[in-house]
């Protein structure tokens, strides 16, 4: 009976990680459609070198599988209506805090995490000791982006991933923004890199 429990748990596991894969690498598929279009993009905006940083993004914010593949409209007043307007106003709004990040003299993943919270992040870390951190980016989350967008009372909800289960149960702020949005984004820079074969 032992001997059972062994062999399916273990089928259990290969089927898991076969079917992880394959959704993954179809993912990964889905964001490479627009390699060359955001290739374009960044040599029209000077920024050729951060072509795999605009796919993880893609790949975090929608896996390329909506119109706004880089949830570009709440960074403009302008309607989103093409994929290519979603990467044309992400990768002008990426660069904006990228280089307000270096300005500032702080560390680059402030300035994703930055894309995902608001350019003001980068202030913050910069009184801050310069460098995005899990407990900066839950403080900022709850008392400033959270508050700004109705939630007053700390109302939270699950955001399961492994980085959230061991740093706070899984927990983020309702409109509070993504606490492990440049953790991800960099974990999804490698996830793009090993699945476009």
């Amino acid at each position: 009976m032992l001997k059972f429990i062994r062999r399916l748990l273990l089928l259990v596991l290969v089927l898991g990680a076969g079917f992880w894969i394959y959704r993954t690498h179809q993912n990964v598929k889905s964001v490479m459609q627009y390699d060359d279009f955001v290739t374009e993009t960044l040599k029209s905006h000077g920024v050729s070198g951060n072509r795999e940083l605009v796919l993880a993004i893609i790949y975090t914010e929608t896996k390329g599988k909506r119109v706004d593949v880089m949830q570009s409209t709440e960074s403009t007043e302008k309607s989103i209506e093409t994929e290519e307007d979603s990467i044309h106003q992400g990768i002008t709004n990426l660069t904006e805090v990228l280089e307000y990040a270096n300005a500032k003299n702080v560390d680059v993943w402030t300035g994703v995490q930055a894309y995902n919270f608001g350019k003001a992040y980068v202030d913050y870390i910069a009184k801050h000791g310069g460098k995005n951190t899990l407990p900066l980016a839950e403080t900022y989350s709850k008392h400033v982006v959270a508050p700004s967008l109705g939630n007053t009372t700390g109302e939270e909800y699950y955001h399961i991933t492994p980085d959230s289960l061991l740093f706070n149960r899984g927990k983020l702020y309702k409109n509070g923004g993504n606490i492990f949005y440049a953790r991800e984004v960099r974990w999804n820079m490698k996830i793009v890199r090993l699945f476009s074969w």
